[in-house]
């Protein structure tokens, strides 16, 4: 029977706008796109700016066009117009941290009127020469108490004062905190392990740990899908839910991304940002889908996944606790797959930009072009890499190339001016009526396929390797190739 009162699933992306969208941002975002959408749920997107020191311009528009490029569209939250400004929907709006800032002081006064709070005077050079002691001491470095005992009166004469001040989390004393994570199960942590968190800084605005336990209850979440880096902050936020009398949600923390190294996947080892790979050519399917397996296994040997079978098949029970390899090989084997999968001329559409980018303008044979690097390439951006010989005029080698092992450059020579009238009566310039003629020929006058084959690719290309004789001349066209094969004839005397 339907159960009238289980919440509606929310899950949220809660970005800061400090730049690129990581590629393990992209996995959290996709990780809770997929559950809300297999739930019937709702997807939300909320920009977590309160640390304004760090924010990038246009890093909003940038977060918010790089997840529509992969088709991750917020049903929720800020996301981009048909016209394709940013703009906020929903009803528990805004959705920007910044824009919240009154609610976020609010609710900072309900924790000092009730003592779970207070203000700390604290000047930067304190806390820096306490954390100096405390290190030197070999012990940890949490705030020590310091303006946790002032009177009202004392407090009240402060502020008067105009001191600076932020506000902290009165941690109860000898407390254990317990919570169930859905990736790493139950942890519990004695609260003296835990520091008096800022919650609100001098400059009024709130830290993530106040800003996101409120924004959370506010918009109804219900799972808060992130990563691994916030689980030792969570028994902070569980104390925040109680001491609010709020329900907590369920917590899923996603395991770290590594280099194959076992490093952290950080700008300074290469490419982070979902916007390198898309600006390289990688299909955003093949990335969808090879960061969906960062972390979760389907339990089958399942491996090419669009995003309506992530949809039904996605299960947050199956991520795992290990660090995921973010394995570059594996990630271009995804790519060359979703490339064979498109249309010939879907993929000389999108090849396009980036043949022109490299050369200039499109071959004669764009299409024959296309087809030869469709089965080869990994990325887009890697196309024409190997096809130099396609876009120069002339030609320049060395003749001595054209000879294959024992053969002389006699019978070489005689051998290329037969084949270029053989090739010079072919109607229809295909490769398939290119590799019939040349197979013919080389069968009619018992020659082997090296005698033949391998001066044919030196003089087409210029290079002693190349995609077969076959494929490059029904690149080049019929009129270049035999003006090709002239000019290694004419080499050769």
């Amino acid at each position: 029977m339907f159960n009238l009162f289980k919440p509606k699933i929310r899950t949220r992306f809660a970005p800061s706008p400090t730049g690129y969208l990581h590629i393990g941002g992209l996995r959290t975002a996709l990780y809770a796109y997929l559950f809300a959408r297999q739930n019937k749920g709702t997807f939300v997107l909320r920009v977590e700016d309160t640390d304004q020191t760090r924010e990038v311009a246009g890093a909003v528009e940038g977060l918010v066009k790089a997840l529509k490029l992969v088709g991750l569209n917020p049903d929720e939250g800020v996301l981009l117009t048909s016209k394709g400004k940013v703009a906020q929907k929903g009803n528990f709006g805004p959705y920007t941290q910044s824009q919240r800032v009154r609610i976020y002081q609010e609710y900072a006064q309900k924790l000092l009127k009730k003592g779970l709070a207070y203000y700390c005077f604290c000047t930067p050079e304190r806390l820096e020469s306490l954390r100096q002691l405390q290190a030197a001491a070999k012990k940890p470095t949490h705030y020590d108490w310091h303006c946790r005992h002032f009177t009202a009166e004392e407090v009240k004469q402060r502020l008067a004062a105009g001191e600076k001040h932020v506000i902290r989390l009165k941690v109860p004393e000898n407390k254990e905190i317990e919570f169930t994570d859905g990736v790493y199960g139950k942890i519990k942590i004695s609260s003296k392990e835990i520091d008096d968190q800022v919650l609100v800084k001098s400059d009024g605005f709130p830290t993530y740990h106040l800003a996101n336990v409120i924004d959370d209850h506010l918009m109804k979440i219900t799972h808060v899908i992130r990563g691994e880096e916030w689980l030792p902050s969570t028994p902070k936020h569980i104390l925040l839910y109680s001491f609010f009398n709020w329900p907590s949600p369920n917590f899923y923390h996603l395991p770290l991304l590594i280099n194959a190294d076992r490093s952290k996947l950080s700008k300074r080892q290469g490419d982070v940002a979902v916007e390198d790979y898309l600006n390289q050519g990688y299909l955003p399917a093949a990335i969808v889908n090879f960061v969906a397996l960062l972390g979760w296994n389907p339990g089958t040997e399942q491996e090419i996944f669009s995003l309506p079978e992530l949809i039904k098949q996605f299960d947050l029970s199956r991520v795992h606790k290990a660090a995921a390899v973010f394995n570059r090989d594996k990630l271009d084997w995804f790519n060359h797959e979703y490339l064979l999968r498109l249309s010939l001329d879907e993929f000389a559409r999108l090849a396009q930009p980036f043949w022109e980018k490299k050369f200039g303008s499109l071959p004669e044979n764009w299409l024959a072009v296309a087809r030869v690097e469709q089965e080869r390439i990994s990325k887009l951006s890697d196309i024409g890499n190997e096809l130099k010989f396609v876009t120069v005029q002339k030609l320049s080698y060395d003749s001595k190339i054209l000879i294959w092992k024992k053969s002389t450059p006699e019978t070489i020579l005689k051998n290329l001016e037969l084949l270029k009238e053989s090739l010079n009566k072919i109607g229809e310039w295909t490769k398939e009526n290119i590799e019939n003629e040349i197979k013919n020929f080389i069968s009619q006058n018992k020659l082997s396929n090296g005698e033949v084959l391998w001066p044919l690719r030196v003089a087409l290309t210029g290079q002693e390797k190349s995609p077969t004789p076959f494929e490059v001349a029904a690149m080049l066209g019929q009129q270049k190739s035999l003006a090709r094969l002239q000019q290694a004839i004419e080499l050769l005397k």
